[in-house]
């Protein structure tokens, strides 16, 4: 009996030992009266460190919170699908749909439900909700619960993407603007040819160069918006192919047209007319190499934002905007182009926050913040002060960058969360655009006769508007992460080895093997159901 008591109090020493060494989680953590929060945002690998930002740290301040943030700008997938496997989340993660409707679906409890925090924290957000209706649409799942908030930026156009080609070489060559895509690899061929610089090396011109190419889908600046040079519309620059023709889903990864756009990019390969780094560089070198040397340009043909956030302030002038171009000299097609707008002016869950975090109030205070039209604009153009003027009357300018030799669209990614943050920005906001972007629409004259034809019901699938059950989420999720593995890798090995002639019924056969008819027909009973919702 001796022994089974001096065991029993061992254990007793341990244990109150054990709770006196453990961490105490159920209490908030303070700090100089502020709320400790974590915090993750997905960020543009030009943007400084958050801690210089000063409109995010008096925001903090207004919400009565300090937040310990951690930033990321690459490699967010991986990271991300070990951290949701194993639950350990920041209270709260930023960034456009860093978190997806499929990850709520696959992870549930995950995440905070913000209805009520809203109704009683969350004023700013109310106010969106209710000016701009179809934010709240975006934001509730079809449960009714929200779980990440979007965002409305309003002065964004048509398209997110440009092709401009160096009128300087044309004019130095003595050619014409391209107006179908023979005629565009005629011109291509002379920029590499001829030294179409002019600084007496006729190996330094790149003739066409895009972004860099993801392994999840296709973005903005990159040669798929020559699949309007056929008639179709795409959105978002491609993303993981589907698109909508005169009402019908359907997937351009097994269209012909799609076929035909990457032989013609195999043809400007293989004759050495598309910059040989294209699918290895980043998104900084893809940016610093268009813009030369001094006066002396690199690339000649490209896709981008706007002249000066493209080619910097030196090289720009050289550089105009192109129209859409035709297939060819004969064809009939009506052409179009990436319709982007509502990708550019609205974005899908752009905040969360954890179910566990401890204070959620003081959370909702801090995202309730962001959703404040004046802290809005600072989002996304940077503070007040060094970004944007004060005018004292209500009203606000954006201000051109403190480096002369900056462009203002590079300097509102290296100050600010920009596009990749939370923001409302009323339509009622007095705010004068900066130059760049003021430069936008009359650099997108050009591609408006393709706008023209396109109907943007019958043309244009809703996107973000759509909810699907967790359901067909998880089902769809799956089907395009294997599509996107095998579509992906042959776009590249395609364009830099050829072989899609031989090999495209096989790889069409593999597809619809992986499922994506049966994503297609998913997609197409969603569209369905939104197009009489708002008939």
């Amino acid at each position: 009996m001796k022994k089974y008591i001096a065991v029993f109090l061992v254990f007793c020493l341990l244990s109150i030992a054990l709770i006196g060494c453990s961490k105490d989680t159920s209490k908030e953590q303070t700090e100089d009266g502020k709320v400790i929060l974590t915090g993750l945002i997905l960020k543009h690998p030009l943007t400084k460190n958050i801690a210089e930002m000063e409109w995010l740290q008096e925001a903090e301040e207004r919400a009565g919170v300090s937040i310990k943030w951690e930033e990321v700008s690459a490699d967010w997938d991986q990271k991300k699908g070990a951290m949701l496997a194993g639950g350990d989340i920041p209270d709260l993660i930023v960034g456009p749909n860093a978190i997806t409707d499929a990850d709520f679906a696959k992870f549930p409890g995950l995440f905070q439900d913000l209805t009520e925090l809203i109704a009683e924290h969350g004023p700013n957000v109310q106010t969106m909700f209710h000016e701009k209706p179809e934010t709240e649409i975006i934001a509730t799942q079809l449960d009714g619960e929200i779980l990440g908030l979007p965002k409305y930026q309003r002065f964004w156009p048509e398209t997110a993407t440009r092709q401009f080609i160096n009128k300087q070489w044309l004019d130095n060559l003595g050619l014409d603007m391209p107006t179908n895509w023979d005629e565009l690899y005629q011109v291509l061929k002379a920029f590499k040819e001829q030294d179409a610089n002019g600084n007496g090396d006729p190996n330094d011109e790149i003739p066409m160069d895009f972004a860099p190419t993801g392994t999840t889908g296709f973005g903005f600046f990159q040669p798929t918006v020559l699949l309007g040079s056929t008639g179709m519309t795409i959105s978002g620059g491609g993303g993981q192919g589907y698109f909508v023709e005169d009402g019908q889903v359907k997937n351009f990864l097994i269209d012909e047209r799609y076929k035909e756009l990457v032989q013609f990019l195999n043809k400007l390969w293989a004759d050495d007319l598309i910059n040989s780094e294209v699918f290895t560089q980043d998104y900084s070198s893809f940016q610093s190499i268009s813009r030369g040397e001094g006066s002396n340009a690199k690339i000649g043909y490209t896709y981008g934002w706007e002249l000066t956030d493209r080619f910097g302030n030196e090289l720009s002038t050289q550089y105009e905007p192109m129209p859409q171009i035709k297939v060819s000299a004969s064809s009939a097609d009506e052409v179009s182009w990436s319709y982007d707008y509502n990708q550019l002016n609205y974005g899908i869950n752009m905040v969360q926050m954890s179910s566990a975090t401890k204070n959620k109030e003081a959370a909702m205070k801090f995202i309730n913040e962001l959703y404040d039209p004046k802290v809005s604009m600072q989002v996304l153009f940077g503070s007040i002060g060094p970004n944007i003027s004060d005018n004292g009357d209500g009203s606000y300018s954006v201000l051109p960058p403190q480096d002369e030799s900056m462009d203002p669209g590079t300097w509102k990614w290296t100050s600010t969360w920009a596009d990749n943050g939370p923001m409302y920005i009323s339509d009622s906001l007095e705010l004068e655009l900066g130059t760049d972007m003021q430069s936008v629409d009359s650099q997108t004259e050009p591609l408006m006769s393709a706008f023209e034809s396109i109907d943007t019901v019958k043309d244009v699938y809703p996107g973000m508007f759509v909810k699907y059950t967790d359901e067909d989420n998880n089902k769809m999720s799956l089907t395009n992460t294997e599509l996107m593995n095998l579509a992906m890798a042959k776009y590249s090995q395609w364009i830099t080895e050829g072989g899609i002639e031989t090999e495209w019924d096989s790889y069409v056969e593999q597809l619809k093997n992986i499922g994506i008819e049966q994503n297609i027909e998913i997609m197409q009973s969603y569209y369905d159901d939104y197009v009489s919702a708002i008939q």
